[in-house]
């Protein structure tokens, strides 16, 4: 992977309090940090507040954008709104000290003076797309997925009739049965 400036923060040349920093990510930066095949055309804005402490710092990442995915249900790609935000806290050690990164708490050394944010960007707009990618309705309520596609999903989930009289049919007998004998008691 390439070494990319774009997305290092020199923290120590910073005075304390907020800086806010913009990128722009495309569909390159994506490919080079390995982003599912089937994810294209990435327009994604991520906003970053950079909130320089003492001791540690505070990131609030806000991602906005789109990209185009597979649907789930039909197939067909669609273009698909992204949104989310993302608090991150880095904490400053010593240069011996070695402690555990926790989920939301990142520790790095006061020796480092450059802080690389290209791994957390990535992380929190794969973050962003659903698990679940599905059309959205159309305006009038109808579903957006391609209409032949449900027509034959339809017929498919739909378990023939022969087959499902032919499983159940001795078991509705003894059923009977038992009904029958419980309403002669």
């Amino acid at each position: 992977m390439k070494h990319n400036r774009e997305y290092e923060i020199a923290w120590q040349g910073l005075k304390p309090g907020v800086h806010t920093y913009q990128y722009d990510i495309e569909g390159r930066f994506m490919k080079e940090k390995d982003a599912p095949a089937d994810h294209t055309n990435w327009d994604v804005c991520v906003t970053l507040d950079f909130d320089k402490k003492n001791s540690f710092f505070l990131l609030h990442f806000d991602v906005d954008g789109s990209v185009t995915v597979p649907c789930d249900r039909c197939g067909d790609d669609f273009r698909m709104q992204l949104w989310d935000e993302f608090d991150l806290v880095i904490k400053l050690t010593g240069d011996g000290e070695k402690e555990k990164d926790e989920d939301d708490v990142v520790f790095i050394p006061r020796s480092e003076t450059v802080i690389d944010i290209s791994r957390w960007i990535y992380e929190f707009i794969m973050l962003s797309v659903p698990l679940q990618r599905v059309h959205p309705n159309k305006p009038n309520g109808t579903p957006g997925c391609n209409a032949q596609a449900l027509k034959l999903l339809n017929k498919l989930s739909e378990p023939p009739e022969s087959s499902k009289k032919a499983i159940w049919k001795g078991l509705e007998a003894l059923k009977d049965k038992t009904s029958n004998k419980r309403k002669l008691k």
